[in-house]
């Protein structure tokens, strides 16, 4: 399985914030930036405020995705 902040990155758009605002608003380092942009996993910590800074819950920025394995 993997994770996706597709949600993430719609809801920045319907509130008209960019990334780099989101990032110097809420201090996150470059890197973590990074791992979201490739969906890679990030802490907990920081996806709990990334809500608090959008005023939702974890579910409406990111989603667990199933991958599928050839047989």
């Amino acid at each position: 399985m993997k994770i996706s902040y597709k949600k993430l990155w719609i809801l920045l758009i319907e509130k008209n914030i960019s990334k780099p605002t989101m990032r110097k608003d809420l201090n996150l380092a470059t890197g973590t930036l990074n791992k979201l942009n490739k969906s890679e996993e990030v802490s907990l910590s920081v996806l709990i405020r990334i809500c608090d800074y959008l005023n939702c819950n974890i579910g409406d920025i990111c989603d667990v995705v199933r991958e599928t394995i050839n047989e």
